[in-house]
């Protein structure tokens, strides 16, 4: 059963923004996140052959460890339009028949939903008439997306991952919708883990929504869940990150800036170029990164190959 939420209880908010301070922070971003003219890679050009020969040497024990969650297939609060999961084989008796036969089904979601865990291509947002490194937004078409599309990670996403727990730092479950992580929280999360953030890491940071939503059930994360504060951003491009992950929608609800419901999706993806993953989960890789006693590790991330798709269901994986 969905619970009903008031954004800001128990949370921190952040500093609102106007709409020009916003936009002061866009352009200064894309200023921090050199492109040629004609790239369609984005931040995954940090990400060098040499950057991902060196996350191979983060496999000390070898034991992997799923980022997803498991896809939802009943409406909840948060997923009103959940996937839709259906047998075609075997039909009914045919099971009982003698000789071969096969069990199929059917999958049918909406990759861009609030439950399931998914990757956002460079398509995937449109801003003042744009794309990515001003790719024109008319690219995007009812029959799927000409540029930047989930294709351009067709062979995978291969580097050394970071978590970063910020309710660890602040000694709570969770943090409360509403709240927002800063470029300071991160910093200090570094600190109390004893890791850095380097050039070409994929940055996972947890909030902790999937444990209150398995605690406290699902609510309206549309309109309430905790994220990151478009200031944070800042602290992606000084480290040159390539990817950023939450488990939640990396964005906060209610927006801190006015008339622009997804900042950190606008500057992440738009001027900087970073792929975003939404909705993992991270409860199985908390622990086992505590019990290893460190935060890095190999990720393996490899999106479905949807020619013209804006994103795609993911299943990252940890090799500790």
């Amino acid at each position: 059963m969905g619970i009903l939420v008031t954004a800001g209880t128990g949370a921190t908010p952040g500093p609102p923004m106007t709409g020009d301070a916003f936009r002061a922070l866009y352009e200064e971003l894309r200023d921090l996140s050199p492109r040629e003219h004609g790239d369609r890679r984005g931040a995954l050009g940090h990400l060098t052959p040499a950057r991902v020969v060196a996350a191979a040497a983060e496999v000390r024990s070898g034991h992997t460890v799923s980022l997803a969650a498991p896809i939802e297939t009943v409406a909840g609060a948060d997923d009103p339009d959940p996937a839709r999961h259906r047998m075609i084989a075997p039909a009914a008796g045919e099971s009982d028949d003698e000789g071969l036969h096969f069990a199929r089904d059917r999958f049918a979601m909406n990759v861009h939903g609030d439950a399931d865990s998914h990757l956002d291509a460079l398509c995937h947002v449109l801003f003042d008439g744009r794309l990515y490194n001003g790719v024109p937004a008319s690219t995007v078409t009812p029959q799927g997306a000409r540029a930047l599309s989930v294709e351009t990670v067709r062979d995978g996403i291969v580097g050394r991952g970071v978590l970063l727990d910020v309710p660890r730092l602040r000694g709570v479950p969770w943090l409360e919708p509403g709240d927002h992580v800063s470029a300071g929280d991160l910093a200090a999360a570094e600190a109390a883990q004893g890791v850095r953030v380097r050039p070409g890491d994929l940055l996972f940071v947890r909030v902790g929504h999937r444990r209150r939503r398995q605690e406290r059930g699902a609510w309206d994360a549309g309109r309430a869940r905790a994220g990151l504060h478009p200031t944070a951003v800042r602290f992606l491009a000084e480290r040159r990150v390539c990817v950023l992950g939450s488990d939640g929608n990396n964005d906060t609800a209610p927006s801190a800036v006015a008339g622009i419901g997804f900042p950190v999706h606008v500057l992440a993806i738009h001027a900087m170029g970073i792929h975003l993953m939404d909705y993992l989960q991270f409860e199985d890789l908390t622990r086992a990164c505590s019990r290893a006693g460190r935060w890095s590790f190999l990720c393996v991330v490899a999106p479905l190959r949807l020619t013209s798709a804006t994103g795609s269901p993911v299943n990252p994986i940890a090799v500790l």
